[in-house]
């Protein structure tokens, strides 16, 4: 497909690369002229083009903008008609974008993650999965939402991986000064938790690792009884607003 790209911060840059060998033709923007220049040197197929030269030779055009500072960018540029819009613009619905981008389609709102690189990640989607299915699977998985109230549900949701995160650093910290391999002990902590619960649903994973006595249940239960849970909830509920 002919593919545009309208913005190349993090995630952006990380959808191109997971994009990258699969026969696409793409055409960035320069807008941070650091991460663009490196996509193009690095990936054959992709090119550098002028913000409405992206959108005149695309099929479809994925929005990677900031909130704040999309309104004054798309303003000046013209939207075929026949082009579909895809946005990665956190905070945005299907009707904000369509009304940015209108005669183009709004097809979708995505939310990927940065592991979309390498493939195997999750998206959240909200609009045409069929699209971005033809895009991005079977490398990777669109979780196809009902509505703008699920989507914002599953962002508030998706937070907790920062303090999975920190609790991993946390624990690898703990475990460096203690071995002779810190790297390896890192490497071993994400490892199994990430096996582990790739195929396993959390519950019957807590049930299987509540061996009366053992390290898993006594270090849950001591996290629990500190509140962990509780904390979470509360978390969640505030950002959910």
């Amino acid at each position: 497909m002919r593919l545009g790209f309208i913005g190349t911060g993090t995630i952006a840059s990380a959808v191109v690369r997971g994009l990258a060998g699969q026969g696409h033709e793409i055409r960035i923007s320069a807008r941070s002229q650091a991460r663009s220049g490196q996509l193009a040197a690095q990936i054959p197929e992709v090119q550098i083009a002028a913000l409405q030269d992206v959108l005149d030779h695309s099929e479809v055009v994925f929005l990677g903008l900031m909130l704040e500072a999309a309104p004054e960018i798309l303003t000046a540029l013209t939207f075929p008609p026949n082009l579909q819009v895809v946005s990665f613009m956190a905070g945005a619905d299907l009707d904000q974008v369509s009304a940015m981008v209108a005669p183009a389609r709004a097809a979708a709102v995505m939310m990927p993650f940065p592991s979309i690189a390498g493939g195997g990640s999750a998206i959240m989607a909200l609009g045409d999965s069929d699209l971005l299915n033809q895009i991005f699977a079977p490398a990777n998985t669109v979780f196809a939402l009902r509505n703008a109230d699920e989507l914002d549900a599953y962002l508030c949701a998706q937070a907790v991986l920062s303090p999975v995160a920190r609790l991993v650093a946390d624990a690898a910290d703990w475990l460096s000064s203690r071995v002779s391999d810190p790297t390896q002990g890192e490497a071993f902590l994400r490892m199994i938790i990430a096996t582990s619960l790739s195929e396993t649903q959390a519950n019957d994973l807590i049930e299987a690792l509540n061996t009366p006595g053992g390290y898993s249940q006594r270090l849950r239960q001591h996290m629990v009884d500190a509140g962990m849970g509780a904390c979470l909830v509360e978390g969640l509920t505030k950002l959910e607003g």
